[in-house]
């Protein structure tokens, strides 16, 4: 007989012909009931003769719960068949979960002996006991939501969390959680009274009760303690603590309100990574400051300090230098710093910002990288009084500019003498025309031109004569007549102004 998540057989077993049943993944169901508390039987596939075979057999119940039962009467038993054994209140359903030499290690790890206590294996579970067994299942949710109401009456502190019906439905068993002793001896007369069976109460811790009603964990898979974990340790804050983990209640609970049973699975290699980790037990001493512990990285073996007083900056140092400076501070040795262990070593001068800069300068004074003519402008900005002018005292104009001699060649023009303005430049001669404009400069904004005096209009254009036509090239006269095309001017090449004295001459564009 097979789990009700597998069509063709049970779990694990094999058939007469050697072929896998059940989900054909030769251990287990990856999902569904049969996973839960499931062990892999790794020596499945060894044919051993049948009165070789282990005598005992694991057998599992709801919610996890496993006892071992003696196969006197030599089934042949597979991984997932429904078997009826004898249990203290009776006959009950199970289902095989372990057979073989594998049995006989578990005995052994729970200090469990092979004695008269151990019950028997009646047989194997017909059609008529599973569907008895499938009626009885069917009254365990409505018992349980019963029973919490009559629980709400009598006012008792506990809570319970599981029922489960013996297959023959005489008996049920009543699982339940409490901080203190419940006397329950009314409430047991209430319930064998309301549905006419015998009534047993369990008392299981809060880690039993998750594992029953099983759950996701925040690791996104099922919780250990209703898949695989069956024995629960003692789990305290110190393993939190050792892992360098913020002691947040809330993070560190599991869904049964206890610690996670997980904080215990690397602590011993957290504790062997610790040996190699300096203890700090007070603040280091630094000519730059004292400086006190913000964080360690265990495995990465570095630790983080922050000088008092610039908290905020952490300054990471290797596991090996902290030992160091340890032992400096107990000789009384205060180190430079964290980097400079040596306080008499010869103090080493760091390059200035101009002497790092001067490959760069190199560079542009050899491929040009700055253009003559802008680094002469620059220059001459730079020679001026803090290098920016100051801005002109409100109400003072500019003065007129002094003329100027021709500049000798080879001259460049120097700075301006303090205090002396710019004169008015002299009228262009008519007929003269401006140069281009050098690239890059653009034209300033055109002056706002105000707003033309009231009354003030545009006199009218007389009308144009019927049947005349403008000629090609021909504007109109401002007094109605014609007026004759204006000969085209040929733009006069630039000529550069000539050097005045004491300058170089400018270079022709």
């Amino acid at each position: 007989m097979a789990c009700k998540s597998c069509s063709s057989g049970s779990c694990g077993s094999t058939s007469a012909s050697g072929e896998v049943k059940g989900c054909q993944s030769n251990g287990g169901c990856g999902t569904g009931g049969c996973n839960k508390m499931n062990v892999f039987d790794w020596l499945s596939d060894l044919d051993v003769p049948s009165f070789q075979r282990y005598h005992i057999v694991e057998v599992k119940f709801k919610g996890g719960r496993k006892e071992y039962f003696r196969n006197v009467d030599q089934l042949e038993l597979h991984t997932g068949d429904a078997v009826m054994v004898d249990s203290s209140s009776g006959t009950q359903l199970g289902t095989v979960s372990l057979q073989g030499e594998l049995v006989r290690l578990q005995l052994l790890k729970k200090n469990i002996k092979d004695d008269d206590k151990v019950k028997n294996i009646f047989r194997l579970a017909t059609e008529k006991d599973i569907e008895k067994h499938e009626q009885a299942m069917a009254r365990d949710l409505p018992t349980m939501y019963r029973g919490r109401q009559i629980i709400s009456d009598l006012k008792l502190n506990m809570k319970l969390s599981d029922v489960e019906f013996q297959s023959d439905g005489a008996k049920a068993i009543f699982y339940y959680s409490s901080e203190d002793r419940v006397d329950f001896r009314e409430l047991i007369k209430l319930l064998a009274t309301e549905f006419k069976i015998r009534v047993e109460m369990k008392q299981i811790s809060l880690r039993q009760e998750a594992g029953r009603l099983g759950g996701i964990g925040v690791c996104g898979r099922e919780l250990c303690c209703s898949t695989w974990l069956s024995d629960f340790k003692n789990v305290t804050t110190s393993a939190a603590r050792y892992q360098n983990l913020s002691l947040n209640p809330v993070k560190l609970s599991g869904q049964c309100g206890r610690l996670k049973c997980c904080l215990n699975y690397e602590l011993e290699t957290y504790m062997d990574a610790l040996k190699s980790i300096p203890t700090i037990e007070g603040r280091l001493k630094t000519k730059r400051g004292e400086a006190i512990l913000q964080k360690t990285d265990i495995f990465k073996r570095m630790m983080w300090f922050g000088i008092v007083g610039e908290e905020a900056i952490w300054i990471p140092v290797s596991c090996d230098r902290v030992a160091e400076i340890v032992d400096l501070n107990k000789k009384g040795i205060i180190p430079e710093s964290f980097e400079d262990l040596n306080p008499d070593a010869p103090a080493v001068e760091k390059p200035t910002v101009s002497e790092l800069n001067s490959d760069l300068e190199r560079m542009d004074k050899k491929y040009g990288g700055v253009k003559s003519g802008n680094r002469n402008n620059r220059n001459n900005r730079g020679n001026r009084d803090g290098g920016n002018r100051g801005p002109r005292p409100e109400g003072q104009d500019r003065g007129p500019r002094p003329e100027r001699g021709p500049r000798p060649e080879g001259q460049n023009r120097g700075p301006r003498p303090e205090g002396e303005n710019r004169g008015p430049r002299p009228p262009r001669p008519e007929g003269e025309n401006r140069g281009p404009r050098p690239e890059g400069q653009n034209r300033g904004p055109r002056p706002e031109r105000g707003p033309r005096p009231e009354g003030e209009n545009r006199p009218p254009r007389p009308p144009r004569p019927e049947g005349q036509v403008r000629p090609e090239g021909v504007t109109p006269a401002a007094d109605g007549g014609t007026a004759t095309p204006k000969p085209f001017k040929k733009k006069k090449k630039f000529k550069p102004r000539p050097p005045r004295d004491g300058a170089a001459p400018t270079p022709e564009a």
